[in-house]
């Protein structure tokens, strides 16, 4: 029953994004996932992420469906009032490698340190945000196109303020999909060109933030 729920969810989001980008005006894409993403789950280990960064992993060889000139990051929450984040980047790093090749910023809004207002019914339409209520954000799109060639970390630096204390994220879902990551302390945003991502032994666990990768 409880993976039926899971399925369900997680089929009743995808349909809603989807009728979000077709109910746009101009000219329709088909929305399609990049990678495998994950559902809703209650997690009782998450932590209080002021001064948090979280790594994502998006890996090269998940890489399905069409080929896409840009990409379409969701992050969600399943509880708290105000999310402020510092700085948002992706890093484009070679396969199974830390090395950085590129650096992009995300954005949300125009901006790559925005604040999130759970509570804002134009941000989550469905009040009070809960695991049953979920509040699904799409950050702004990356103009990239990611590669099976390489693989990409998603990284979110939380603030160090008394908001990030109680914001709860969607995850970690134990059927993960595809994407995997884990947090340290501190901005770790800020690694240039060249530079090392720092490496951690908890890489395989699923991520707390990330929901979805689409190409809109």
């Amino acid at each position: 029953m409880k993976s039926f729920y899971k399925l369900a969810t997680l089929s009743l989001m995808m349909s809603a994004l989807a009728a979000a980008v077709f109910a746009q005006d101009g000219p329709q894409t088909t929305l399609a996932n990049l990678t495998e993403g994950q559902g809703v789950i209650q997690s009782s280990s998450n932590p209080s992420w002021d001064g948090l960064s979280e790594f994502v992993l998006i890996p090269g060889a998940s890489l399905v469906g069409p080929s896409s000139t840009s990409t379409a990051l969701y992050i969600g929450f399943i509880g708290g009032s105000e999310a402020d984040i510092g700085n948002m980047v992706l890093y484009e790093v070679p396969r199974n490698g830390s090395t950085v090749l590129k650096a992009t910023k995300v954005e949300l809004g125009g901006t790559t340190s925005p604040s999130i207002v759970l509570t804002n019914t134009s941000t989550c339409p469905k009040q009070p945000v809960s695991v049953s209520n979920p509040c699904i954000v799409r950050l702004d799109t990356v103009k990239l196109a990611l590669s099976p060639l390489d693989d990409y970390y998603l990284v979110i630096y939380f603030t160090l303020d008394t908001n990030n204390e109680s914001i709860v994220a969607l995850g970690q879902n134990v059927e993960q999909g595809a994407l995997s990551g884990f947090y340290l302390y501190g901005d770790q945003t800020r690694v240039g060109v060249k530079g090392a991502l720092p490496t951690n032994e908890n890489t395989d666990q699923p991520p707390f933030f990330l929901a979805y990768v689409t190409n809109e």
